[in-house]
């Protein structure tokens, strides 16, 4: 085994951390019979080898012995293997991929260091073995069989063999699981092969409709509306509601060992050797924490006690093709939270989460249903809802009583998380489902937020973020906050635990904490001085002339040396003695060449926040009209307009940089609901904003935890602005 892997200099060759002169001991110990040593080998391959799904000419060097261990029934763990060629020869380059060379030419760009080549050679290098995964599926490794059909699909040179090979497989595979990667790379194939794919497209179709097994005609359907999305049925929601209620009522199947049922043949085969509990093998005990382990072990208590955990993926499969049809995943969506199975309300929740981050919709129902769960005593689904609920803010008004039902001590309330009644800090169930509540602007988080105040721990601060959506009803904690303030130490933790404090007293406008913000701000350490400075004068300023003890501390600000600290303090100095001339020449010295566009962007937002007292402040606000930085122009023309009333300049401005940059519509639609009729020029982009369906902020596979909040903020600001415009103003 492993032949000539000796001759390989590997001292030469590299991976993400050096030289590569470890990778004969990786792959020795992939082949180990010890599993631990098999999990650490394959952690270390894709730590190093294959880091972040990069291709060394060390990983080029390792894919002929990869293969050759996958062609041996004597070596376990096969399937990890199997995914592993999979992701190292898989990775397919398009035009937009030529930004990995760098300047200087492939290979050079220092980011990322490995020449696009090593990609294309790493795809014909396991192409070329990929012979090797035809002779997984029908062996007796249900793992291995597992990991195959996506190899084949993603890899062989032949896909037409393949296609007969994968359904002329199904007919005789069975292990459920495998049966569902059978029609996953079938589709697959699909999608990458246009020849192909009316062929498989129909057959995906008929199987759709005539096969026995639910979970394969959801499969299929699945695929069917990936590869074809023309081809999804108009009753949809009908048919996959009954084909989950039909997987959901079906008796559970016999577990077997051997070739049986997949689920029970990889829990006999896997738990106990991973566990190391006594089987004799060497190094037998408890496994090494490695990265892949982690994963597993997430996977596996994500799963824990499912009978079907597979209908998540094809769900997610069945939601990503139905994309903007929104009302009919939404449908989908309220049908799953309605079922008996927590398991498919917990996988609604998620997929939901997907959703509403993405495109805009009615979510009322599904809102109000996901807050029912609270009290469920499934615990990933009460986690599923709270990890839900935390992120809609406004949105999530509709699950205020079955949030606050569960919080208050009534049926199930104390009984539906892990704490007690009184522990609403750190990051448990309680505190995220008060976090959900305080965000919707429910009063009724109020009290229990003062009782998170009063208790000795510390307060999860996205909790004292939340108070400014709270209105008059938490002007009563302001003592609360006051107390905690004076309690908090002037060391180098002091931004870290006085900053959310601060904005939630200037939430509230606790001008009674004006002693203890003035003792932050002049005890403030070296470490982050510049932030506790600038975080004290925002709250200062939000107390108004209440804060007139602080004039001197605010004056000795205006001469920071980072323009967002003397920004922030003139906006405080105005708001407490409303005296322009001492503060707009502050500013207008920090808009003059040589300042950074940050800086002239701070100073703009303070100059806009005095509005006209700030009147001459417009000659050097002008300038920045034609900065090259759109933030600077966005905040130049929003101040100017705000001064000087200039709509011929700054209207164009803010409508050219609306179409340049969608994360920069909501400052600017707030800026044109306060012009009025001045901004009917916008009227048309307002109103096609409105009509979108898709969240303008989205972004595929990242999201940010105030993003639904700030598109719906948008919509708020485009209505506000269309109502304000003459002669259309009735949306």
């Amino acid at each position: 085994m492993l032949t000539g892997i000796e001759e390989v200099d590997w001292a030469s060759l590299g991976h993400a951390y050096g030289p590569a002169d470890d990778v004969p001991a990786l792959l020795r110990g992939l082949a180990s019979t010890d599993p631990a040593e098999r999990e650490a080998a394959l952690d270390g391959m894709y730590g190093a080898v294959h880091h972040q799904g990069d291709v060394y000419d060390s990983t080029l060097a390792c894919i002929p012995f990869l293969l050759e261990l996958v062609a041996d029934p004597a070596v376990q763990d096969r399937g990890g293997i199997v995914e592993l060629l999979t992701s190292i020869g898989g990775i397919e380059l398009d035009d937009e991929d030529d930004d990995l060379d760098g300047p200087d030419g492939p290979g050079t760009d220092y980011d990322c260091p490995v020449p696009a080549a090593n990609f294309a050679m790493a795809a014909a290098a396991v192409a070329a073995g990929a012979d090797v995964f035809l002779g997984l599926v029908d062996g007796a490794d249900p793992e291995a069989r597992l990991a195959a059909p996506v190899a084949l699909a993603s890899l062989h040179p032949d896909p037409a063999r393949v296609l007969t090979l994968l359904r002329e497989r199904l007919t005789v595979e069975p292990d459920t699981e495998v049966r569902l990667a059978l029609v996953a790379a079938v589709g697959r194939i699909a999608l990458r092969h246009a020849a192909l794919r009316a062929e498989t497209v129909d057959w995906l179709g008929w199987l759709a409709g005539a096969a026995q097994d639910p979970g394969l005609r959801l499969a299929a359907l699945a695929q069917l509306a990936r590869c074809s999305p023309g081809r999804i049925p108009e009753d949809i929601v009908r048919w996959v509601t009954e084909l989950l209620e039909e997987i959901r009522t079906a008796p559970r199947p016999e577990p077997s060992g051997g070739d049986g049922d997949g689920a029970g043949a990889r829990e006999g085969d896997g738990a106990g050797a991973r566990d190391g509990d006594g089987d004799g093998e060497p190094g037998a005990g408890r496994m090494p924490a490695t990265l892949v382990g982690q994963v597993r072990e997430l996977l596996e208590e994500h799963v824990a006690g499912r009978r079907t955990p597979w209908t998540e993926e094809l769900l997610r499969t069945l939601h990503g093709a139905l994309d903007d049809r929104v009302d009919d995943r939404i449908a989908l969506i309220l049908a799953q939270l309605r079922s008996p199975d927590p398991g498919q309300r917990a996988d609604a929740i998620w997929l939901c989460g997907g959703l509403i981050r993405l495109w805009r919709g009615r979510y009322e129902e599904v809102v109000r249903l996901v807050g029912g769960q609270l009290g469920d005593p499934d615990a990933r689904l009460r986690d599923a809802a709270t990890s839900f609920l935390e992120r809609l803010f406004e949105l999530g008004a509709p699950a205020a009583d079955g949030i606050a039902g569960v919080l208050a001590e009534g049926p199930g309330g104390a009984a539906a998380f892990s704490g007690g009644l009184g522990e609403l800090t750190g990051r448990t169930g309680r505190d995220g489902a008060l976090l959900a509540l305080a965000r919707s602007g429910d009063a009724r988080a109020v009290p229990l937020l003062a009782r998170a105040l009063e208790g000795p721990g510390e307060v999860r601060r996205e909790l004292l973020y939340a108070v400014d959506g709270l209105g008059p009803a938490a002007v009563g904690l302001a003592p609360l906050l006051r107390r905690r303030l004076a309690a908090v130490e002037l060391d180098e933790d002091l931004y870290d635990r006085a900053s959310p404090l601060l904005y939630a007293l200037a939430a509230v406008r606790g001008a009674q904490a004006l002693p203890e913000v003035l003792r932050v701000l002049r005890g403030a350490p070296e470490h982050r001085r510049a932030w506790v400075w600038e975080a004290a004068a925002r709250t200062l300023g939000a107390f108004g002339p209440a804060a007139r003890e602080a004039v001197p501390d605010l004056r000795e600000l205006l001469g920071a040396d980072a323009a967002s600290v003397a920004a922030t303090a003139a906006r405080a100095l105005w708001a407490v003695e409303g005296d322009a001339e001492a503060v707009v020449p502050v500013l207008v010295r920090w808009l003059r060449p040589g300042s950074s566009g940050a800086d002239r962007c701070a100073a703009a937002q303070a100059l806009g926040a005095i509005g006209p007292a700030a009147a001459g402040a417009a000659k050097a606000l002008r300038p920045g009209l034609t900065s090259r930085d759109l933030w600077e122009r966005v905040r130049c023309a929003a101040a100017l307009w705000r001064v000087s009333g200039e709509t011929d300049r700054t209207l164009p401005v803010l409508l050219a940089a609306w179409e340049e940059n969608r994360h920069a519509r909501v400052d600017i639609a707030e800026c044109l609901a306060e012009m009025g009729p001045e901004a009917a020029a916008a009227q048309l982009p307002i109103l096609t904003e409105l009509t979108r369906r898709r969240r303008h902020n989205a972004r595929e596979g990242a999201s940010g935890s105030h993003d639904i909040h700030q598109d719906e903020k948008l919509l708020t600001l485009c209505r506000a602005a269309l109502a304000r415009m003459e002669p259309r103003g009735t949306l």
